[in-house]
């Protein structure tokens, strides 16, 4: 479904006219299937989040392609409607001045899947439901949420639009344990109710672990090791043996 082939990305270094550069990312390939929940785990700075980007189309690869289907994800039809995401940052990531209503109608009325006014209500209302809130946080803003409710609202529009894929960066990281646990029982419940891929990007082998299917682990912007999560004991590299000792935290 997800097919990444070659990636390469550099970035201008010491200013706009620099000729030097800094290499992010360096011939990354890899695939994610139709229902997979793919983990990318690394250390900060690894390239991860660079990543995710080139899969959202925010950015452009310097090399390689990025394919859905087999369409190119930089043609913006590709993306539409087809890929989300849910970042870290659930505080920034609404409009502060539109309610839970809105914010979750966004992507809908972007792609048209829905006019103005015709069923609004109950479509918001069922994605409430699937996220664990009821339907009074609709008119609430996002000052009036707690950072596990905003994240719940965040995923609540990542699936408005029923998308193929869904890339979770660092989307669990800024919330409580506890909180944590039921957002990633909450994901798994959606994957299999909408037939979801994820990619989840984090540094959090637990939550890999639990929701992750396969393990994409990433160093210096280059594919390490691929390995299915019932194997990550057994993975081969010293790298990546190092890597998981040091991101098990309990």
């Amino acid at each position: 479904m997800l097919k990444v082939e070659g990636i390469e990305k550099s970035y201008n270094q010491g200013g706009l006219f620099s000729k030097n550069k800094q290499q992010v990312l360096k011939q990354v390939t890899f695939e994610c299937q139709q229902g997979e929940c793919l983990g990318i785990i690394g250390e900060s700075g690894s390239g991860k989040s660079t990543l995710g980007r080139l899969i959202l189309g925010i950015e452009r690869p310097d090399c390689g392609t990025i394919s859905l289907d087999g369409k190119d994800v930089q043609d913006r039809r590709v993306r539409m409607g087809n890929i989300s995401a849910v970042f870290q940052n659930y505080t920034s990531s609404i409009n502060p001045f539109l309610t839970v209503e809105a914010a979750i109608m966004e992507p809908m009325q972007a792609q048209q899947k829905l006019r103005k006014d015709q069923g609004n209500s109950e479509k918001v209302d069922l994605l409430l439901s699937q996220v664990g809130l009821d339907p009074s946080y609709r008119s609430k803003y996002p000052h009036e949420l707690s950072g596990g409710e905003a994240q719940r609202v965040c995923i609540a529009r990542a699936i408005s639009t029923a998308p193929k894929l869904i890339v979770f960066d660092e989307a669990i990281s800024s919330l409580d344990v506890s909180v944590q646990i039921q957002v990633l029982q909450l994901l798994k419940e959606l994957k299999e109710i909408y037939k979801l891929s994820y990619v989840f990007i984090t540094h959090d082998i637990q939550a890999a672990a639990y929701i992750c299917d396969r393990v994409i682990i990433f160093r210096e912007g280059q594919v390490v090791e691929i390995v299915p999560t019932k194997q990550l004991k057994d993975v081969q590299s010293d790298y990546a043996k190092r890597l998981l000792k040091h991101l098990i935290t309990f």
